[in-house]
């Protein structure tokens, strides 16, 4: 199947093509490399504080779960991102676990030998920095297929200005590891809906609650960050999704007034039933290839945003524009030897370093306004910055 046979697929049933590797599949990469292996990089945070990170692993006692066998329940893994101090000591985070980025790449039918997972800008472990208040939270939803560390960029983003920000490793629809060493993939007998992401988000926002009450919800008793907890404000919680995890948002948001306000990226809307509730809550979405004119779900859901709403849309972008595919996709076209016209077709003609920059301005000046009261400007229309992006009416 082409490249935009393969992802026309993917999007009509509301899912993503991790990484846009699937179209070097079959590539010996090895060759290409000489040297070694090839370190992928991120580009750093634009905000006033270090971050910091760490990884729990969370188990939902309220959902069986047969793929893992008797007697077993719904697993979890997130990451809680946070403006940190002190974070000399502490090692920066990988993009994903070894074994995980080796899973994912072999998927793809890359030598997983001739690259390194990036290094985010996380310290991973490092204490919390929270200045004589509570901090916003936000929960991050993958696509469909994915990891939860597929829009670090804009997640490490918002930590940076200040955000406490939850990234969710939908067990089963993707790829994750657990402490044990267990990696999962996105599994054919597991039925990932959008609905089985929102229930996975609503069980994080309970776990979120733990941690603001002093408690640790990792089932490992893994050590958490020094003032964690105290940092989590609840009453400011946002969410975003990118593709299936847009969908995700948007159903949350629906039933669990705890969202104050939800950002989609490029998702389909796709889902039985359709988010159809009317939302009085921010919403906007960020639109790529899953544009309202293009995707009639997306339109509808629009109508039912009856308060504030946006949405907007760069040009050139395709449906991973807005994470780090566009980023990491140029980096590992050279390894493989793209073709320029071939990586065209991965990353559209957006220019990677302008998406990174939308990425992290536009997310960041959402939840500023709606869960800071802050500025504002940036989304009151059209800018000089940012002429790539249109508002659509």
């Amino acid at each position: 199947m082409t490249r935009r046979g393969l992802v026309g697929a993917a999007l009509a049933a509301g899912v993503s093509v991790p990484l846009g590797l699937a179209g070097t599949a079959g590539r010996a990469v090895a060759a290409t490399t000489g040297s070694g292996p090839v370190r992928l990089t991120l580009p750093p945070p634009t905000g006033p504080h270090r971050v910091g990170t760490v990884p729990l692993h969370l188990v939902d006692r309220s959902r069986p779960d047969p793929l893992a066998g008797p007697g077993r329940h719904r697993e979890l893994m997130v990451n809680v991102w946070y403006p940190a101090r002190d974070v000399q000591r502490y090692p920066r985070a990988p993009w994903m676990t070894a074994s995980s980025m080796r899973m994912l790449l072999e998927s793809a039918g890359l030598d997983p030998d001739a690259v390194l997972s990036p290094l985010t800008a996380g310290r991973e472990g490092a204490p919390v920095r929270h200045p004589g208040q509570r901090l916003p939270v936000v929960v991050y939803s993958h696509g469909a297929g994915s990891h939860r560390s597929d829009t670090t960029i804009v997640v490490q983003e918002l930590a940076s200005h200040g955000y406490v920000v939850v990234t969710v490793d939908h067990t089963y629809d993707g790829f994750g590891e657990f402490p044990d060493g267990r990696v999962t993939v996105a599994d054919e007998n597991y039925d990932a809906t959008p609905w089985t992401y929102s229930q996975d988000a609503r069980f994080v926002l309970d776990q979120i609650a733990e941690l603001a009450a002093g408690r640790n919800p990792d089932v490992d008793h893994a050590p958490l960050p020094a003032g964690l907890g105290a940092a989590l404000d609840l009453s400011r919680i946002g969410m975003f999704g990118w593709s299936k995890g847009g969908t995700a948002t948007a159903l949350t948001m629906g039933i669990d007034q705890r969202v104050r306000a939800g950002l989609s990226i490029d998702g389909p809307m796709l889902s039985q039933p359709l988010p159809t509730t009317d939302l009085y809550r921010p919403f906007m979405l960020m639109t790529a290839e899953l544009t309202r004119a293009a995707e009639p779900a997306v339109a509808e859901f629009f109508t039912h945003l009856r308060g504030w709403r946006l949405d907007v849309h760069a040009t050139g972008a395709i449906h991973s524009s807005y994470g780090d595919n566009q980023w990491l996709m140029p980096q590992l076209a050279r390894v493989v030897g793209m073709s320029d016209e071939e990586l065209a077709g991965w990353i559209g003609t957006l220019d990677p370093s302008r998406a990174v920059r939308i990425g992290q301005a536009y997310p960041l000046a959402f939840f500023d306004l709606h869960l800071r009261h802050r500025g504002g400007h940036l989304l009151g229309g059209p800018s000089r910055s940012f002429p790539e992006v249109t508002f659509v009416p």
